[in-house]
């Protein structure tokens, strides 16, 4: 797939179909974007968990906190990637390795990795690059809950 630009149905269809995301990076601090993406997904009713080894245990913007993706105990739909472009490659491997393949990984604004992006694509994976979901979800969707 080519990732200059994305079809809006495709986005469309990814934010209809998914149910539970994994928020990798996750911060407490209600100012970083992590924590307002991963609230505004919740509030649209998404299940949100975060992924975040020192927040381990706790609940962060109505999220169960897991110290890895492979912690995770259920099938995730999305992982969200709030990590930098050179650290994608640990997470998206790290995705890949999950009990349960995600059907999507999407890496927020800023976030390009071509080659991890060609991994998890070999694996029948989507993915989705340098595109926040918060700001998709109320072009594409609208305001109203899924």
């Amino acid at each position: 797939m080519q990732h200059e630009t994305y079809p809006d149905d495709l986005i469309r269809d990814i934010l209809t179909k998914t149910k539970v995301i994994a928020v990798v990076g996750l911060s407490n601090n209600e100012t970083r974007a992590s924590f307002r993406v991963t609230q505004f997904l919740h509030s649209r009713g998404y299940r949100t968990l975060g992924v975040n080894p020192g927040l381990a245990g706790k609940d962060v913007a109505h999220s169960p906190v897991y110290a890895s993706l492979g912690d995770i105990p259920e099938p995730v739909d999305m992982v969200d990637l709030f990590r930098n472009s050179d650290d994608a490659d640990a997470a998206v491997d790290e995705a890949l390795k999950m009990r349960s393949l995600p059907k999507y990984i999407w890496m927020q604004l800023g976030v390009r990795n071509d080659a991890a992006a060609a991994r998890a694509e070999a694996k029948g994976v989507t993915v989705i690059m340098n595109r926040c979901p918060a700001i998709e979800y109320p072009r594409l969707m609208g305001s109203a809950k899924r």
